[in-house]
């Protein structure tokens, strides 16, 4: 089984994501920063005061496009205004998608917010967003094995990706959520762009769960990104001894985050 997970940028580079995730042989694909526009296809614009982005409308359908034979799972963290290309204003909801193949079969769906609850925002916020983790469960076919596969996109802070007293508050949310839904033989994969060092206490709460990061302190970020903190993603897994590889992808580059492959 091939996973797949990335912060997608709200599709910032779509040509060359959605060119990509067909040809990564990803059974399941984890993305965070998707998007979703009722009824609007194309290119929006977000703003929160501090950035200004192109997004697209419905990456969420896009993907759904490019990947037909996988079912998607998407979930709302929080929901804000973006203006079309004609400067007409929308309604965009913000949060994450998990794409399963034809092949597997998912047995199982959950998720929770590590962070807030849900917010219709007037006018988009900087900081202090919502922040929801996806858990979808499987079956590799050949050995019968269930695997629980969790990607969560942690809270972002103008001030840093240090530890704060939120994060450690979204690291035991998240913890919660896998000691609620894993059962005593399954495998479980947690993932995500975490917006967080390596060295941080998240990665002590969830190795109290047998959880190991495989990322570590490699540089999970792109060309498109230009600031000097070069760590956000990260791969954990309940059981080592399941991988068969695993890869921070340097090319091609369909964000301004790499994408991490793993194969168990």
């Amino acid at each position: 089984m091939r996973i797949a997970t990335v912060n997608a940028w709200g599709g910032a580079l779509a040509d060359e994501l959605l060119g990509w995730l067909p040809a990564s042989g990803a059974d399941v694909v984890c993305l965070q920063e998707v998007t979703r526009t009722p009824g609007l296809a194309g290119w929006t614009r977000f703003a929160d005061g501090e950035r200004s982005l192109p997004q697209r409308a419905d990456l969420f359908d896009d993907v759904r496009v490019a990947l037909p034979r996988h079912q998607g799972i998407f979930v709302t963290s929080d929901s804000g205004p973006v203006r079309d290309e004609a400067g007409r204003s929308h309604r965009q909801d913000f949060g994450l998608a998990t794409f399963v193949g034809e092949a597997l079969p998912i047995v199982g769906v959950d998720s929770a917010f590590v962070h807030g609850e849900f917010a219709d925002h007037a006018e988009w916020a900087i900081s202090d967003r919502p922040r929801i983790a996806l858990a979808v469960r499987t079956v590799d076919r050949p050995t019968g094995r269930s695997v629980w596969v969790v990607q969560m996109h942690g809270l972002r802070d103008p001030l840093g990706k240090g530890d704060t007293p939120a994060r450690r508050s979204q690291a035991e949310r998240l913890s919660e959520l896998v000691r609620r839904i894993r059962g005593p033989k399954d495998l479980v994969v947690v993932c995500g762009d975490f917006n967080l060092l390596p060295d941080s206490e998240t990665f002590g709460v969830l190795a109290e769960l047998g959880l190991t990061d495989l990322a570590g302190a490699a540089d999970t970020r792109t060309s498109h990104y230009g600031k000097p903190v070069r760590h956000a993603s990260y791969l954990l897994v309940s059981e080592v001894a399941a991988v068969e590889r695993f890869e921070i992808l340097t090319e091609p580059e369909v964000s301004d985050h790499r994408a991490l492959i793993l194969d168990i």
